[in-house]
């Protein structure tokens, strides 16, 4: 009865409208069209083409950015020329990421180059005062290494990887210093890098005190800067005071995340796993790191490197084996939206420069760092694509 009752009140204001609309009507009037919607006209969703956007992505990096004397990349596309030094390391890991994609030899050339360029204009050596810049770019030498057996990248990583270890000392309790002139501050940029590092020299060498002092690295990372529900902190003693920052940026997840991965590797232990998953899922919920999905801009400068670090590690772990499908799909389906949405709104066109926030435009000058952590996104995107974890 209620539904009947209903269905007659509807009817009835029908009729009513059509009475009122009838006798307001004029001549002139606009013919109101009342036939349904078009539905043949389908929208196409939009095409990701990740693999032409990092080749156009790399070009444009490389014209803008190298130096005149085509010895390192300029801090910025605003006519800084400053040589800053872990940006080139990060650097050589995108052109090393463009050459296992395309198998092009001239990223090998431009690495190459780079490589030699560090030096010089390093005052003629790798070594500086930071043992997390000597940690990036060791890591990176290695990488390279790995992929084209030159020997000149293993010589580099193997004299970083001496001076890293010297930044290693018990005040707090371990962990490896910041800088040669501030021993007692241990973060995670230096001693994340080292952990990566030695785990990855025991992998290529097989020297049982690499693996203890990964291990050990790794340890006391766990045990000083990561809660137990996988948030990772920055650093600790920076003052000399016993106190942790409590700073949450994406790259210390990152390094986090590779260690584990890189542990996990070594050892087959699964707690390095249940780790490295704890901290990811922290990572892709965590409001202090990601908006709506999106990795947070973290500013240009230094920070605007940090995202890159963490898609990176995040990467390497979507791709591990190991891993159980659940959360593959999940962490491939974070890095798809993120490099989506960097795609069509975080990229300037016909510049090709990014944005530090990949939601929206980039403004003003942008810097190298900035620039490279949205090349290793789409870089990322075009490995996961051809590998099946990504549409």
């Amino acid at each position: 009865m209620k539904f009947k009752y209903l269905n007659y009140l509807l009817t009835l204001s029908s009729f009513v409208s059509i009475l009122f609309v009838s006798a307001c009507s004029k001549k002139g009037d606009p013919v109101v069209n009342n036939k349904p919607p078009d539905t043949s006209v389908t929208v196409k969703p939009p095409t990701y083409n990740y693999s032409l956007l990092a080749d156009s992505l790399q070009a444009a990096t490389y014209n803008t950015f190298i130096s005149a004397d085509r010895n390192y990349y300029v801090q910025n596309n605003a006519g800084n020329t400053t040589f800053n030094y872990w940006p080139q390391a990060h650097m050589i890991d995108v052109l090393l990421d463009g050459y296992l994609r395309t198998k092009n030899a001239l990223y090998t050339l431009r690495m190459k180059a780079l490589l030699d360029g560090i030096k010089i204009e390093n005052g003629g050596a790798y070594p500086n005062e930071f043992y997390d810049d000597m940690g990036w770019l060791a890591n990176a030498s290695l990488r390279a290494y790995n992929v084209n057996n030159d020997a000149d990248y293993l010589t580099v990583a193997q004299t970083l990887y001496t001076e890293i270890k010297g930044g290693y000392n018990n005040t707090e309790g371990g962990g490896i210093a910041w800088q040669r002139s501030q021993l007692y501050y241990k973060n995670i940029p230096s001693t994340g890098n080292a952990t990566i590092l030695a785990a990855r020299f025991y992998e290529l060498q097989g020297n049982a005190a690499d693996l203890t002092l990964a291990k050990n690295l790794y340890a006391w990372m766990k045990t000083t800067l990561v809660t137990p529900g996988g948030v990772v902190y920055d650093g600790i003693n920076r003052n000399q005071d016993g106190a942790i920052d409590y700073w949450e940026f994406t790259y210390n997840q990152g390094l986090f995340i590779g260690s584990a991965v890189e542990l996990y590797n070594c050892t087959k232990d699964a707690s390095y796993l249940q780790d490295a998953i704890l901290t990811a899922n922290n990572l892709i919920a965590d409001p202090n790191l990601t908006v709506n999905g999106i990795l947070k801009s973290e500013g240009q400068g230094d920070g605007g490197l940090f995202k890159g670090v963490a898609v990176r590690y995040l990467t390497e772990l979507v791709e591990l084996t190991a891993l159980d499908e659940t959360d593959r799909t999940k962490y491939a389906t974070f890095l798809q939206r993120n490099a989506q949405t960097l795609y069509y709104k975080g990229i300037a066109r016909p510049s090709l420069m990014i944005s530090p926030d990949w939601t929206v435009q980039p403004s003003g000058s942008t810097d190298l760092t900035t620039q490279l952590s949205g090349v290793m996104l789409i870089e990322a995107a075009a490995k996961l694509k051809t590998d099946s974890f990504i549409q």
